[in-house]
């Protein structure tokens, strides 16, 4: 199927889902005045002209050129508007499968020798009920992703959790980790949020960083208007971080494979100007006194939804045996089961993200939900299986969608205490 067939089937399915969304419209706003029926008309309308202008435009002018803010914010309100009006618009299809049923129902009764059934009858309205019942299915999603868009995106939450590992050196006893994941820093339109969430990271006075991948979306040049504010992370004992499936830039299309080799190169490099030890398929031992514990950080691995596996953790752990506490960054949660466990059982804990919590969800206490559980089995927080841990960071960017609606961005503070 050609690119412009493509584009052209998705202008004429939202054409339908408008019009046929826009009968409960009308039906609603039937008694209002002739002036507000005109703007409401006019304002739905033009928001489905600018719908098409978005799907139509990188056929003329491609999408990595658009401004960020249209990228994030004006695309993501379109596809939000137009999702609204397809959860709305199933209730207007039960509503019509009813319709259709009643009718089908008086045309058998007529040919069954009962013509009074259908004469007389008057014509069968859109029922009221079902009808304002899609507008406030519409309207839900809607108000709740823009809220998710406005305050949700950047209202984070330090998530507390304490570790008890039976060979923890003395001299580690109460170390303080923060860690940070998934920062999507592409997905910034300002600096002043990281700058928020970095002050809150220090407050926290931590004896040690993890950021566990995905620093970008796609590109390196993402990180350059940030870098000042990227220098502020800081914690005695160091700030280390590793690789997640986008920073390798494979969703974007490069001229050569050279470009993409540079891309990533001046990404790993970007790390150690803002001050961050990127760990690629490699360890670093942290020394208190004569006692030590390893922190180990691979490149993605995932055994998932076919992400990437370019991690080596055998290369990694190697030069690791005799120190007593193991901890590994690795972005993808699905890695732990897959390998980690079946093959590295002195890992203590796994630190990783990937996930996002879907930006979207439920947690309660007592109950928490997300589409992304039907994905990944561990997909948010703390996860144990004899004497290893995983942790997963719910993330702190966020991606596609710019915000979150029920899983708030997160700023892991983690305590290693001896059993």
């Amino acid at each position: 199927m050609s690119l412009f067939l493509r584009f052209f089937l998705l202008c004429v399915f939202v054409l339908a889902l408008d019009w046929y969304f826009f009968h409960a419209i009308s039906h609603f706003i039937r008694t209002f005045s002739p002036t507000k029926r005109s703007v409401i008309t006019w304002s739905y309308w033009s928001l489905t002209a600018l719908t098409l202008v978005l799907i139509l435009l990188p056929l003329a002018y491609p999408y990595q050129n658009w401004s960020q803010f249209t990228r994030v914010y004006l695309v993501s309100l379109v596809l939000v508007i137009s999702l609204s009006k397809l959860i709305g618009s199933v209730f207007l299809l039960v509503d019509d499968a009813i319709r259709l049923g009643e009718w089908a129902w008086l045309k058998v009764s007529a040919l069954r020798g009962a013509p009074q059934l259908a004469q007389g009858v008057p014509p069968i309205s859109r029922k009221m009920f079902l009808t304002n019942l899609a507008l406030v299915a519409a309207v839900l999603p809607f108000g709740s992703f823009l809220y998710g868009m406005v305050r949700g995106a950047f209202n984070y939450k330090v998530h507390r959790v304490k570790v008890t590992l039976p060979h923890l050196p003395d001299s580690f006893n109460g170390l303080t980790i923060v860690q940070i994941s998934d920062l999507h820093i592409g997905s910034f339109v300002s600096s002043e949020p990281l700058e928020r969430a970095f002050e809150i990271v220090n407050a926290q006075k931590p004896d040690v960083i993890f950021f566990t991948g995905d620093l970008v979306n796609n590109l390196s040049t993402e990180v350059d208007p940030h870098l000042d504010v990227l220098k502020k992370l800081r914690a005695p004992m160091g700030v280390f971080s590793t690789i997640g499936n986008h920073d390798y830039g494979d969703y974007v299309q490069w001229d050569s494979k050279e470009e993409k080799h540079a891309n990533f190169e001046r990404l790993k490099s970007l790390h150690k100007e803002i001050g961050w030890d990127l760990l690629m398929n490699e360890h670093r031992i942290l020394e208190r006194g004569s006692e030590k514990i390893a922190v180990i950080g691979i490149e993605n691995w995932g055994a998932a939804m076919n992400f990437p596996k370019r991690g080596d953790l055998p290369r990694a752990h190697k030069g690791t045996e005799d120190v007593p506490v193991k901890l590994l960054l690795s972005h993808d949660p699905s890695h732990w089961e897959a390998q980690v466990r079946k093959e590295f059982s002195d890992v203590d804990i796994m630190f990783s993200g990937h996930t996002h919590g879907a930006q979207f969800g439920v947690e309660i206490p007592g109950f928490r939900w997300s589409p992304v559980q039907y994905f990944y089995k561990q997909w948010a927080g703390l996860y144990n299986q004899g004497k290893q841990y995983l942790y997963v960071n719910r993330g702190l960017g966020f991606l596609g969608y710019p915000g979150r609606v029920g899983i708030s961005p997160e700023i892991t503070v983690m305590e290693l205490r001896k059993a």
